[in-house]
């Protein structure tokens, strides 16, 4: 059990905080977009302070929402409440990124950015690397220490700031744990019609491609493409292969150091590729900016669509690599992104050859419920099929990551 901290944060005009008026309506569109998921709220307390405003609000269970507006152009919210051990969370992973970007666009802000709940209390799960360490304050240690004293307390723990602001530094692993990153430049920041895309700069792994606030690869991210294609176990020569995605470019990449006869890249999200094309060359050479070669060719487009006509063509691959969507963290294997995981398999293996291979990457090795589910889909699959696993530990995910390889079980 613990105390959880959920962190929103938004960036607007400086000037739309400092008018009364304007902060007014902004406090209103931030009280009815949390009612759609906490119910009725009431304003508990508000002041003006030196550097902004401070609203908290309440609602009937004890939920507490912090609302402070910076005068920059900042505005934070905290929304923090006590789970039990087997108690849900207030509010999903899922619905805190439908609530963000319904802040987003209600507030009409230029950025925003979520964090899912920091749980404080109990187990001190929250440990700092040696560069954290040097930044902390070492009152706020000593602080820790005289009240755990003074106060014959049973436990403390005192963190280092975290900073919050125009330079996203908080990205989560795929159970939901909460790391903090050495950014310190902001590249790209944009919406296409797909999702959120953004491309930071670490210092440690180079360049880094954010997709919808999940990290997805960086520059120092050669093993994750290596293990997807399973380079030096896999011949690719002279191959027939399809991407189902792709759009930062590093498989096409590598797979074309390979020798293929022909590599067939479908990607629905052109802005992806620009925003890679430019920033991110480092994996993916100029084939963004050279969408047809003879030896591969680039097509925008949804990759369902031209499935179902390769199928109805009667084209058949080597290889289909699907490098889409993460395997879903879900009680159970239904819902939209389920729907469409078995989709991909199912049309996958009506374009693979007899002896071809679906390659992918799955979650992270801490989700086993999650890859269980998947695997399970695989053994459902008619023909049937047969599928091994392998494991790399990832830089810019930090942490190990599962990769399927899954073909016809009579070969």
């Amino acid at each position: 059990m613990a105390a959880n901290s959920v962190l929103l944060d938004f960036s607007i005009e400086p000037a739309r905080i400092i008018d009364e008026l304007s902060r007014k309506d902004i406090v209103k569109v931030i009280k009815e977009n949390i009612e759609k998921y906490f119910g009725n709220l009431k304003m508990i307390y508000d002041m003006l302070v030196n550097d902004g405003y401070l609203c908290i609000l309440s609602d009937n269970t004890g939920v507490i929402f912090s609302l402070r507006f910076y005068n920059e152009g900042l505005i934070t919210l905290n929304i923090e409440y006590f789970k039990k051990e087997n108690q849900p969370q207030k509010i999903s992973f899922e619905n805190l990124r439908v609530l963000e970007i319904s802040l987003r666009l209600s507030m009409q802000a230029k950025r925003s950015k979520f964090l899912p709940a920091i749980k404080r209390g109990g187990i001190d799960v929250y440990l700092t690397s040696s560069g954290t360490a040097s930044r902390c304050f070492p009152s706020s240690r000593l602080l820790e220490n005289t009240l755990v004293k003074d106060l014959s307390l049973l436990h403390g723990q005192s963190l280092p700031t975290l900073s919050r602001g125009p330079i996203i530094r908080f990205f989560q692993t795929s159970d939901e744990r909460i790391i903090e990153y050495d950014i310190d430049k902001v590249l790209f920041d944009k919406h296409s019609e797909f999702q959120k895309i953004q491309i930071v700069h670490s210092k440690q792994l180079g360049n880094m491609l954010i997709l919808d606030e999940l990290q997805n690869i960086a520059e120092a991210d050669l093993i994750y493409t290596e293990t997807l294609m399973q380079r030096g176990k896999e011949n690719y020569s002279g191959k027939e292969i399809c991407i189902l995605g792709g759009g930062d470019g590093a498989l096409l990449y590598e797979l074309l150091k390979e020798n293929p006869k022909h590599v067939v890249m479908l990607e629905i999200d052109d802005l992806v590729m620009e925003a890679c094309n430019k920033h991110m060359s480092s994996i993916c050479g100029d084939v963004l900016e050279v969408r047809q070669r003879e030896n591969y060719e680039i097509v925008i487009g949804d990759c369902m669509v031209w499935l179902e006509k390769y199928i109805k063509e009667g084209k058949k691959f080597d290889y289909v690599f699907g490098d889409l969507t993460d395997i879903p963290i879900s009680d159970t294997p239904t819902g939209e992104i389920w729907d469409f995981i078995r989709k991909i398999l199912e049309s996958s293996f009506k374009v693979l050859k007899p002896t071809g291979k679906f390659m992918t990457h799955g979650n992270g090795a801490s989700c086993p419920e999650s890859l269980e589910m998947y695997e399970e889909q695989l053994k459902k699959l008619k023909p049937v099929v047969k599928f091994t696993r392998d494991t790399a530990f990832i830089p810019s995910f930090m942490e190990n990551w599962i990769f399927y390889q899954v073909g016809l079980a009579d070969q």
